[in-house]
């Protein structure tokens, strides 16, 4: 499945990135901040960068990265230590989930469905026996999670969800279907939101195995290639009462999950953005036309201008959002704007960088293309680009436009 032994070889030794950092940011983080990027950037170095390409060009899940993550700290790292998690702050967060989406946003969206779509809502809303029992298997990689909410008719709309589970007295019967859930197909939980009797949206934790209940694969994406997705589906599935979440329902229950999820985002999509302006910047420096460097011309000097312009200010707009979210004062909408933004200037980093490499910059001999493939999904899941600005308006002018 992987490249030849020298093809690993060729990419590790061509991966020598060092982040742009042009407002001197790093003044702003502590020695824990950098030694906690710095690991999780040579981790991507060694594990993702002599395979991602191969992984997506034959849309391959690498699987065993999963324990990887475990053991380098990446899943639930804002989860107290008694549960596994790494006990960080959000800081530490934003720049993990950086480094991961450098190397990759299916590998960052896997990270980020487990911590924050998985393990935060059964440590925010779970009791102490659902901590115990899927917390440390989940922050170890021994299991794999993910987060049923989106459904085939029901994507920005959650609350038109029909996912449902009825009270049968010694346990819960669950039926209907999620869809465009990352990880599904390999999950061994997952955390699904359905109404009950009286339509109050909760979330139940159903494992594999549990009979009528199925995760087939989604096939033929152009993007995310090298991450699994799939659906929920449940077949008159019956689930334990004691895997209910006990401690908040309704709608606003899923969607905390997601601002934790739009967070990470955030800062994640400005690792694309890195990767697709270091290899701009580069190419640019070796590419001879009419007898010297491109990178002497000045559109491609003003292309590379704007995309440092654009990376640092999505900098300062995660990092300012991290000390906001230590604080326990970031909103949704602040969460929204930080994601909305992001994801688009990463696009259009992407795209014009593809420009620079010329023909080359569709092939997977660089990460353009598949960097500008994946920003395609990012920029729709965990809340259309729309849906953001939206958000911003409701929070302008205190009318939502969505409803």
């Amino acid at each position: 499945m992987y490249s030849t032994e020298e093809q690993i070889q060729r990419r590790t030794a061509t991966d020598t990135f060092e982040s742009p950092d042009f407002y001197n940011i790093d003044d702003l983080l502590t020695e824990e901040h950098k030694l906690i990027r710095g690991t999780v950037r040579e981790f991507v170095k060694k594990e993702i960068s002599p395979i991602i390409e191969d992984c997506c060009q034959k849309a391959y899940f690498p699987y065993d990265l999963v324990r990887k993550f475990g053991d380098v700290g990446a899943f639930g790292p804002t989860i107290p230590t008694e549960y596994g998690g790494g006990g960080l702050d959000y800081i530490s967060y934003g720049l993990i989930m950086q480094e991961i989406e450098r190397g990759d946003s299916g590998m960052r969206s896997t990270v980020s469905v487990q911590s924050s779509l998985v393990m935060y809502p059964i440590y925010a809303f779970g009791n102490e026996a659902q901590r115990k029992k899927y917390l440390p298997k989940l922050a170890s990689g021994e299991w794999l999670g993910s987060f049923g909410l989106t459904e085939p008719d029901h994507g920005s709309n959650p609350a038109g969800m029909v996912t449902n589970f009825k009270d049968m007295g010694d346990h819960y019967l669950l039926n209907g279907a999620k869809m465009w859930i990352s990880n599904a197909p390999r999950a061994d939980v997952a955390v699904v939101w359905a109404k009950n009797e009286e339509g109050r949206i909760h979330g139940l934790i159903v494992e594999r195995g549990m009979e009528g209940f199925t995760t087939p694969e989604t096939h033929n994406k152009w993007s995310l290639r090298a991450s699994c997705t799939g659906e929920l589906v449940f077949d008159n599935v019956k689930v334990p009462k004691e895997n209910l979440l006990p401690n908040k329902s309704g709608l606003g229950a899923p969607l905390m999950c997601l601002d934790s999820a739009r967070y990470g985002i955030a800062w994640g999509a400005i690792g694309a953005a890195m990767d697709c302006y270091e290899s701009a910047r580069k190419y640019a420096a070796e590419r001879i036309q009419f007898g010297k460097p491109i990178a002497s011309f000045q559109l491609v000097q003003k292309k590379l201008a704007e995309f440092l312009t654009e990376i640092t200010k999505a900098q300062l707009l995660a990092l300012r959002l991290g000390q906001l979210k230590n604080e326990g004062r970031a909103t949704t909408a602040q969460i929204s704007t930080a994601k909305r933004n992001n994801v688009d200037m990463a696009l259009h980093i992407a795209r014009e960088a593809r420009q620079i490499h010329g023909g080359m910059g569709i092939t997977g001999e660089y990460p353009i293309m598949r960097h500008m493939a994946n920003l395609e999904s990012v920029i729709t899941y965990e809340g259309t680009h729309d849906i953001h600005l939206l958000i911003l308006g409701n929070e302008i002018t205190g009318i939502p436009a969505f409803k």
